[in-house]
């Protein structure tokens, strides 16, 4: 699908064998914007003309990219940040859904210089948020890799859940990851009200478990009618399907998936 760049992607492989990893956390920086703290790491490579955004999934923060960022970064400035209310990252009383999310981040990007063109990279929930920023800011996004990501309708609505579910989000989740949780299907629902995306460049990057242990947890949160299975096996139909010997953290267990991703993104322009 993609004019690939043998010369992007053959550095991105070496790099993230050969470049000692650095971690993230160490390179993070805190700025105050809108009257909120912001944790978040920045790299700025002088004359890149496009900036990787990482989007993390649920409760995950912005350590689980360091091996992508350490491979990625020699080529394109790159951005990775705390969504409020994760690590060192001010909360926010704002809504959980993704519109939100994705306006929160636009503004982050603005006060740190950071203009498009960008190339969105999205975990799990992350990959929904990203999906939802594309959507509505087509003009501004080069490509897009979602890396197992979540898609709209595959989560059941919060009245759905089971009451098992319910009283774990409860107990076992913060409270910012409860209300992203309740809020996930609002998202969806957002996302596939929007006009597509498949003429800009994609890649799905999907686990297949290394063992049975490996599998994520339902947890009965999931559609699995044949409608909803459908709809979601028909989105973007022209991206290109990489199936991963990995668990869900494909970023951490195989990041040079994940950088080879984004460099071949990189050499569709």
């Amino acid at each position: 699908m993609f004019p690939t760049s043998r010369i992007n992607i053959a550095f991105v492989v070496a790099a993230c064998v050969c470049v000692p990893a650095f971690a993230a956390a160490e390179k993070a920086s805190i700025d105050t914007i809108d009257g909120r703290k912001v944790e978040s790491v920045t790299i700025k490579h002088p004359s890149a003309n496009v900036v990787i955004v990482f989007e993390s999934g649920l409760r995950g923060t912005l350590e689980k990219w360091d091996k992508v960022l350490d491979a990625v970064s020699p080529n394109a400035t790159v951005f990775a940040y705390n969504r409020p209310g994760y690590a060192q990252s001010d909360a926010t009383d704002a809504p959980r859904d993704g519109a939100t999310i994705v306006e929160q981040l636009r503004q982050v990007l603005k006060q740190k210089g950071l203009a498009p063109p960008y190339i969105l990279v999205g975990h799990s929930l992350g990959g929904l948020y990203m999906q939802l920023f594309a959507r509505r800011y087509p003009n501004e996004v080069q490509g897009i890799v979602l890396v197992d990501s979540l898609k709209p309708k595959m989560v059941k609505k919060p009245e759905s859940l089971p009451l098992t579910t319910r009283i774990g989000k409860q107990l076992f989740f913060s409270g910012t990851v409860g209300r992203e949780i309740d809020r996930i299907y609002d998202t969806g629902e957002i996302v596939a009200a929007l006009p597509g995306i498949d003429h800009m460049p994609m890649i799905k990057l999907i686990n297949a478990p290394k063992s049975a242990t490996a599998i994520p947890v339902d947890f009965g949160a999931f559609n699995r009618d044949p409608a909803t299975v459908a709809f979601v096996r028909g989105l973007y139909p022209n991206a290109k399907k990489v199936v991963v010997d990995s668990d869900h953290q494909i970023q951490s267990a195989n990041p040079e998936v994940v950088a080879t991703a984004i460099a071949e993104i990189i050499g569709s322009r």
